[in-house]
């Protein structure tokens, strides 16, 4: 019935929407956030949501690459082509930009207008908004840039100030902010406002550190015609980049208003979101008639009758949309319950709760994508576990069944055991078994009094391996990990591996051809080849082992600071694969061992890093060949002393691809990179 009254609808619909939308006067558009949710944004890149704010970039202790955008849903109209006129517009944002590590700063973010609602750039100081093919004068993007990083390749003329671009990240105009009192580093929260006059050409900002009482004066105003950039139709929205850095930008709240169409604004006040988010003119786009007008008598029906009919049809269609909606819910929960009842059991919110004494803060014992890590205790059974938390968002959700959906029919000694599930209250909960000695990486660079012999480290590796070749070449169907890292691989009571973390795995057919995908993972893991194309294969698996086993043999991080200069970075596998060179292969031991280790497992083991983490995805061994040779099954694969050349194509840049191996990267002379 729902399809059928669908079908029969929207014929009718789209009629009356055609009809309606040529005689319809440029709409005027506006919003106010007070906090965000996925039915006002589109999140791209490393952006996320959290307690109603929006992150860009990606949260991190260790200095990463990483770009991310948040646009506004919806169209907005800026240019009337009936009346050949163009809106002004008003804005205003509250924002942080945070640090962990305040040696490490930069880039920045901008709020921004783009003809596209697909908009993400490149990392550094194209603040995740261009690339170098944005000057070209093909595409029409709008910017106000708050950059935090003195680039002398973009003509920036501070590390503190705020700049006005049109499709390239060299600002047409820029404004240091420390003469005002404004420290963007400082991590306060700071409200900007943003003006447009299009009668009068004038673009005007102001930044102020109350989000209630607009400075008198602007920090920058000049004037500019923004009418020949602005399309019909634009989105906009926030985007920030680091590389290198561990810097962190947050948006708390945003409202956004267009005027000054000289048109009458006939449309009526249209509440598109709850919880704090109201717009009062949703945008449709509009299709131009045969004609320029039409007859009275038919603009008068319509008048009278449009409204009529596209209310009934909106209450129709909205009833079908929330009956549907409540048919794919309890169909989704019955098919969720009846897939685990063969093996993981569901547990009761309330037991849950009442385990980790309400999900208290002092329970927390991890903090990871998916969201909070708790220790729970059964209290009738007295068995411990780890409970994963979601953050209530759309993204989580789709890890969440995701993760369910992979694990619960896994079975490997090396794989962390789910326990079972809770879906109540609108939560996400999954449960493991608990691993009382953390993650490794927190036992390689957190617990130096309980450092992990070299015994254990080879056996972590093993262990990996072995998981690594059943999720590729035991299962029914390929498993492609996709966050292979010492925080996602856990040490059980007997420093026994157990990798876990599926929220980015995917099932693929053996045999199957890779389908490209937006790029998931940890900058410092990710294969060359993935951060190019997007398409994660076991090979993308192997090159983050092969960073793995060089921190398990090293006992440094896979981007880290150059021993005695905090402000240099090396790769690790640029580092080692140098010190291969020179035939100094054994000094990349951690020196923190004391030389307590077998050298031949040592070498074979730092082999093995190498082999995996090559450039080149068809010189990498299978996880099957890695743990053949890791017990002594089968010879090393031989590696070459020059770090293999990187071939890409030509329209990419540097800093697109190579961004996860950093300065070191580029200033090594065993890295090169050809273009074709």
């Amino acid at each position: 019935m729902g399809a059928h009254l669908r079908s029969s609808l929207f014929p009718l619909s789209l009629l009356l929407t055609l009809l309606l939308s040529a005689q319809a006067p440029a709409k005027k558009t506006s919003f106010d956030f007070a906090s965000f949710s996925f039915l006002n944004l589109t999140l791209l890149g490393d952006s996320y949501l959290r307690n109603g704010s929006v992150g860009l970039t990606r949260e991190t202790g260790v200095p990463s690459s990483s770009s991310g955008t948040a646009i506004c849903n919806l169209p907005i109209q800026f240019y009337d082509p009936r009346e050949n006129v163009s809106a002004s517009f008003s804005t205003k944002f509250s924002f942080s930009i945070t640090n962990p590590n305040p040696e490490s700063y930069g880039d920045g973010f901008t709020f921004f207008l783009s003809p596209g609602n697909g908009t993400l750039g490149s990392t550094g100081g194209y603040l995740g908004l261009f690339n170098f093919l944005s000057a070209t004068g093909n595409v029409s993007i709008i910017a106000i840039e708050f950059d935090t990083r003195l680039d002398e390749g973009f003509n920036d003329s501070s590390d503190n100030h705020v700049g006005f671009d049109v499709n390239s990240p060299i600002s047409v105009k820029a404004e240091g902010l420390s003469p005002h009192g404004i420290e963007l580093k400082s991590g306060n929260l700071i409200t900007a406002w943003i003006d447009y006059y299009n009668d009068e050409s004038m673009l005007k900002i102001w930044l102020g550190n109350s989000s209630d009482d607009k400075p008198e004066n602007p920090i920058m105003f000049m004037k500019y015609d923004l009418s020949k950039h602005f399309q019909e139709y634009m989105y906009v929205g926030f985007s920030a980049a680091t590389e290198g850095s561990t810097e962190v930008h947050t948006i708390e709240g945003w409202s956004f208003q267009t005027f000054g169409f000289t048109t009458p604004n006939l449309s009526s006040h249209v509440p598109y979101n709850v919880s704090d988010s109201s717009w009062s003119k949703i945008p449709t786009i509009p299709v131009a008639g045969p004609h320029g007008g039409s007859p009275k008598k038919l603009s008068l029906s319509l008048a009278i009758i449009g409204p009529v009919a596209l209310s009934m049809a909106s209450v129709i269609l909205v009833w079908i949309s929330v009956t549907k909606w409540m048919e794919f819910k309890a169909s989704k929960k019955e098919g969720l319950k009846s897939e685990l009842l063969k093996g993981p059991r569901k547990f009761s919110y309330r037991e849950l709760s009442s385990a980790t004494r309400g999900f208290h803060s002092s329970r927390i014992v991890g903090n990871g994508a998916f969201g909070m890590v708790y220790k729970a205790v059964h209290p009738r059974s007295g068995i411990t576990y780890a409970v994963k938390r979601s953050k209530q968002a759309q993204q989580s959700q789709k890890e969440f069944i995701g993760e369910l959906s992979i694990i619960a029919c896994l079975r490997h000694k090396n794989l962390v055991q789910l326990e079972g599930w809770c879906t109540e209250k609108d939560e996400l909960l999954l449960v493991y078994e608990f691993m009382p000695n953390g993650s490794l990486d927190k036992a390689l660079y957190c617990r130096p009094e309980s450092m992990l012999k070299w015994c254990r480290r080879y056996n972590v590796a093993t262990g990996i391996a072995s998981v690594l070749t059943y999720l590729h070449q035991g299962c029914e169907q390929q498993v492609i990990h996709r966050d292979i890292k010492t925080s996602n691989i856990m040490l059980d009571a007997n420093f026994n591996p157990r990798l876990g973390d599926f929220g980015l795995a995917r099932l693929m057919d053996h045999n199957k051809s890779p389908v490209s995908t937006l790029t998931a993972g940890t900058m410092g893991y990710l294969a060359p080849e993935y951060l190019q194309y997007g398409k994660a294969t076991e090979k993308t698996d192997v090159f983050s082992y092969g960073v793995v086993i060089l921190e398990i043999c090293c006992g440094r991080r896979p981007i880290d600071a150059e021993d005695g200069q905090d402000h240099k970075l090396v790769n690790l596998v640029d580092w080692v694969w140098g010190l291969y060179s020179k035939d100094k292969l054994i000094e990349a031991a951690d020196r923190r061992l004391n030389g307590e280790f077998d050298r031949e497992e040592m070498l074979r083991l730092l082999l093995v890093g190498l082999s995996c983490a090559n450039p080149d995805c068809t010189q990498r061994p299978t996880m099957r060949r890695v743990l053949q040779i890791l017990n002594s099954e089968a010879e090393p694969i031989s590696v070459p002393r020059l770090k293999p050349l990187l071939v890409f194509a030509s329209h990419l840049s540097m800093k697109e691809i190579v961004s996860d191996c950093e300065e070191s990267a580029r200033s090594s002379p065993l890295y090169e990179l050809k273009t074709n």
